[in-house]
């Protein structure tokens, strides 16, 4: 007779996964600190005009954008093609950028509130006059410190 033989099983040993919570912790601190968080949704369509000189600023943090440019798909229908100031996360009108900086102002420490540059990011489409208004409005408001975005040209 034939001996009977114990299937000996062949399975592969157990994974340590002690260290996985470890390694999971340290890829979300890692995306956490190295994500910016985007400061406000563009309502406007915003088509940088094009430049040869341009200059890269030093704190960004110290920097407040006013949008200018034609609304977005979403909001042709309801306001048009007209181009809109957009301070913040809203739609605002020419006189409502003095408000705008006096409580941009007020948001920050008080060694910062002179420093702060006002980035203008205006669609390259845009008329001057809505621009020109919005700098008349920052002046009464001592904003002097404007800064044109635009795209570096290239050569």
């Amino acid at each position: 007779m034939g001996r009977f033989k114990k299937e000996i099983s062949k399975s592969t040993p157990d994974l340590n996964m002690g260290s996985m919570s470890d390694i999971i912790f340290m890829f979300l601190f890692f995306f956490m600190v190295i994500t910016t968080m985007r400061e406000s949704t563009l309502f406007v369509t915003i088509q940088l005009p094009k430049a040869t000189e341009v200059q890269k600023l030093e704190k960004k943090s110290l920097v407040a954008n006013i949008n200018i440019g034609e609304p977005n798909k979403l909001y042709v229908a309801k306001l048009g093609h007209e181009p809109r100031i957009q301070l913040n996360d809203q739609f605002a009108e020419v006189e409502d950028v003095g408000e705008f900086v006096y409580t941009e102002k007020e948001g920050r420490p008080e060694g910062d509130r002179n420093k702060i540059t006002w980035s203008l990011k205006v669609d390259k489409k845009v008329k001057m006059g809505i621009v020109t208004d919005v700098k008349q409005e920052m002046r009464k408001a001592n904003a002097f410190k404007v800064n044109y975005s635009s795209t570096k040209a290239i050569k």
